[in-house]
């Protein structure tokens, strides 16, 4: 990669592993100065180790839990503190447990909006206010085909990427006057660690997702990491300054439920 986000400074939730990590690392490797958030000091330890592989351009971790509302404010208060105004935002935090509407209890609900909405709608507000008073910005959302309706067994997890979505459109309705861009990266099929824990519960392996992904992605395979870390870095640089209110679908094809 190259300067494409020089200068920029991003946050990034959840950046301490999986898909968040990769798009953490791809942010500063085409130049931004990155915070990521997350709760595991080990793992946001090994994403600073590997960004600073690739680049001298400083980034840093902060522990956090994004399910208290107060810890999301602080988090864009450190990383303003660290690397000054806040350029972009990539909401990537979030948990895919299954369960279907009849099987779902408070708790369950709870939990996943607490952190795949809740979260995501604070550490947004805090973004905001900072790329309010200093031009501009870019937040991206992540997005899951799950936002249309979902499947059976995704009930609480489908309704929270659905009022995410509805966060992107509300921003992108609302903030461009004030150079403030929204857009949402829909997540097709990846073996991110949530889904493979999720699957490791119900008995099932990597092999297994592999073998789902041949036979039900029209594409033929699973999503990786590496499909969306170009389109990420186009969204948060200046040559998306045009592009607010997008969905973009990196689902190999698989259709909306």
């Amino acid at each position: 990669m190259g300067d494409l986000l020089k200068g920029k400074h991003v946050v990034v939730t959840g950046g301490n592993k999986g898909l968040g990590r990769a798009l953490a690392i791809a942010a500063a490797a085409d130049g931004a100065k990155v915070a990521i958030g997350g709760r595991t000091e080990k793992d946001g330890q090994e994403t600073l180790r590997e960004i600073s592989s690739r680049t001298s351009i400083p980034a840093r971790f902060i522990r956090c839990d994004l399910t208290r509302v107060e810890e999301c404010g602080r988090l864009i208060r450190e990383a303003e503190e660290a690397f000054g105004p806040v350029n972009g935002l990539i909401n990537y935090a979030g948990i895919l447990p299954a369960g279907t509407l009849v099987e779902s209890d408070e708790a369950l609900f709870n939990n996943v909006f607490n952190i795949n909405i809740r979260a995501a709608f604070f550490c947004t507000k805090h973004a905001i206010t900072s790329m309010l008073a200093h031009g501009g910005g870019s937040i991206i959302n992540i997005g899951s085909p799950h936002q249309y309706g979902g499947q059976f067994d995704r009930a609480v997890y489908a309704c929270s990427k659905g009022a995410l979505l509805t966060l992107t459109k509300h921003i992108a309705n609302n903030y461009a006057k004030h150079q403030i861009r929204c857009n949402t990266i829909v997540i097709g099929w990846m073996a991110t660690p949530g889904e493979l824990e999720l699957r490791r519960k119900q008995g099932l392996d990597m092999k297994w997702l592999e073998e789902q992904g041949r036979k039900y992605v029209p594409m033929g395979r699973l999503q990786s990491a590496e499909d969306f870390v170009m389109g990420s870095n186009y969204l948060l640089s200046d040559g998306s300054s045009q592009v607010t209110g997008t969905v973009l679908n990196v689902t190999g094809g698989m259709n909306a439920w």
